[in-house]
């Protein structure tokens, strides 16, 4: 990285990152664990953003071990060849499920009816899913689960939430998946692209137990104000199973899941040790912060400039640090509103607070983009901000009123300092990386 800019530095170490969490190499190495040979009849399911590579890879690895790969379905949020003739490939709707995403279900529904209960199923799963292959239990309305699934995206609820509610309508979360694989034996690797790698919430947690009971459900779409805007129907499913006139959730104790085993393979500590690893290689003094970003965009994008601009005046003349953080934050917007992106948002947030530190703000660039290379609704995976982006704003036009109206994409992009990388392959949640130099003393400040 020797001779490049703050933004191209950064954008060598977002790379670095994505290459960190590899799922091609990373799916090959798990699949070729499996107990699989000549013997065994296996079907492939996978969903999700990294799905296609995933899917390649695990055909490579299957034909490796010999086994027969009788079928599957690949269902992802783009065109994409199938690995073999035995497997289909069809788009899905993300991050809001509509007719593709429903018809993704019903083939996957398909495709399971022809297994036998001596096969292997393997499922391999990335963000993107619960979407990806969203389409609502029997005897509930299409419409109505595309309406949840937009009111939760503007509730301002974590994944972890968003998902808790998710499952609780969509056909192959919270477990069903496993339960239409028994009793044949099946196995599920994941990309985590939610904060702790909790396998209940990555893809809506088709092939593990829900943890979570109908009564949290209700508190959590209580608590944002959601319980009386979803469906009637929706609504009168909830309380009937609160009253136990309809079973719950499948869980632990259900014995499908004897046959599962499940983990996850990538995931964002491996992204932020590798960008780590990257900036120690040219010199730069790399910290990756433990607590992952996550709640309000904005004050995520605050507390990370304060840290950034408090590091600088610590920082020796003539040195370059890099601070490295990882997490998913939210957007929580108004009906009406235009889509945001939580990464822009945050990045957006982080340029006032280094413009409002003036001199002390001098030095430091700030990366903050989704390893998938996509943020919110936008074809932007993030931005690259410094103290000026918020003054070349304000020369155009109120960047505090783009930042209050959740507009950070429009005012970005009106002095390119979005980031485009195109989509990546993998979803491990958000990375952002703070670059801070601080220039020797008499050589002025950056």
């Amino acid at each position: 990285m020797s001779g490049l800019g703050a933004r191209d530095q950064l954008i060598q170490l977002y790379c670095a990152a994505v290459a960190g969490a590899n799922v091609e190499s990373l799916t090959t190495n798990a699949v070729a664990t499996l107990p699989v040979d000549r013997r065994h009849r296996v079907w492939l399911f996978a969903f999700g953003k990294a799905a296609h590579v995933m899917a390649h890879a695990a055909v490579t690895a299957l034909q490796r071990l010999l086994g027969e790969v009788a079928g599957g379905i690949v269902v992802a949020p783009e065109p994409g060849e199938a690995p073999n003739g035995t497997i289909g490939a069809v788009v899905g709707d993300h991050p809001i499920p509509r007719r593709r995403s429903f018809d993704a279900a019903q083939r996957v529904s398909q495709t399971l009816s022809e297994k036998r209960a001596g096969d292997i199923g393997l499922v391999l799963l990335s963000g993107g899913t619960s979407s990806l292959i969203g389409a609502p239990l029997r005897g509930l309305g299409e419409a109505d689960l595309t309406q949840l699934y937009e009111l939760l995206l503007r509730s301002g609820l974590d994944i972890h939430g968003m998902n808790a509610v998710r499952k609780r309508f969509a056909c192959w979360a919270a477990g069903r998946m496993a339960l239409s694989l028994a009793p044949a034996r099946t196995y599920c690797f994941a990309v985590s692209d939610v904060p702790g790698d909790d396998l209940a919430t990555i893809g809506s947690g088709p092939c593990v137990p829900d943890p979570t009971r109908v009564g949290r459900v209700i508190e959590l779409l209580k608590g944002a104000a959601l319980f009386d805007r979803i469906s009637g129907s929706f609504r009168r499913y909830l309380l009937d199973c609160a009253r136990g006139a309809i079973p719950e959730t499948p869980k632990a104790t259900h014995p499908a899941f004897a046959h599962v085993s499940a983990s996850v393979i990538a995931n964002n500590t491996l992204a932020l040790s590798a960008a780590a690893a990257a900036a120690r290689r040219v010199g730069f003094q790399a910290t990756v912060y433990e607590q992952p970003l996550v709640g309000d965009a904005a004050t995520a994008g605050t507390s990370v400039a304060d840290s950034l601009v408090s590091l600088r005046e610590r920082a020796s003349p003539g040195s370059t640090h890099c601070c490295i953080w990882g997490g998913e934050t939210t957007v929580r917007l108004q009906d009406g509103a235009p889509s945001g992106g939580r990464c822009q948002e945050m990045a957006l947030a982080a340029s006032r607070t280094l413009a409002d530190a003036g001199e002390r703000g001098a030095g430091i660039t700030l990366l903050s983009a989704g390893t998938d290379g996509r943020d919110g609704a936008t074809d932007a995976a993030g931005a690259v901000v410094d103290a000026k982006t918020w003054l070349s704003i304000g020369a155009l036009r109120d960047p505090a009123a783009a930042l209050r109206n959740h507009q950070s994409h429009d005012a970005l992009a009106s002095v390119n300092a979005l980031f485009s990388p195109g989509l990546t392959g993998t979803n491990v949640m958000d990375v952002t990386i703070g670059l801070v130099e601080r220039r020797e003393a008499g050589g002025g400040s950056q």
